[in-house]
């Protein structure tokens, strides 16, 4: 399952001070509170958006297995920027089973591929399978 995207944007520059909030170069709050308002359209559910030192954390509300969607500016251009879920494949193990998170992961995908695809001022989508 593809759970990995880049894309190239301008329409999410950081605010002034962001960079020192999380790292040097990384930044992408913009981006998320834009896909938190677009996932929201699209019937899936967030909770707070929090700061992690590689970009930001949205979790998004899900019962049986926690998901979130990350995401950030990528080292480069200010215009690359990567988002990807956790967790990043179907099958999740927690403590000792297995749980599927294929359909919960699905919705939050093609979601997110929509918000993509029909904003005209994002660009060059590349969906992978994480490593």
């Amino acid at each position: 399952m593809k759970t990995q995207v880049e894309f190239k944007s301008s329409k999410f520059p950081p605010y002034e001070g962001e960079e020192e909030e999380i790292n040097p170069g990384l930044w992408g709050r913009r981006l998320a509170e834009y896909l938190v308002q677009k996932l929201a359209d699209s019937g899936v559910e967030t909770e707070d958006i929090i700061a992690e030192d590689w970009g930001y954390y949205v979790p998004v509300r899900n019962e049986g297995i926690e998901i979130a969607l990350c995401c950030g500016h990528q080292d480069g251009d200010d215009d690359e920027f990567l988002c990807f879920t956790e967790p990043s494949k179907p099958i999740a193990r927690k403590l000792f089973r297995k749980v599927d998170a294929t359909a919960q992961l699905s919705r939050l995908v093609d979601a997110l591929e929509n918000i993509l695809s029909s904003d005209p001022d994002i660009n060059k989508i590349v969906w992978t399978e994480p490593n």
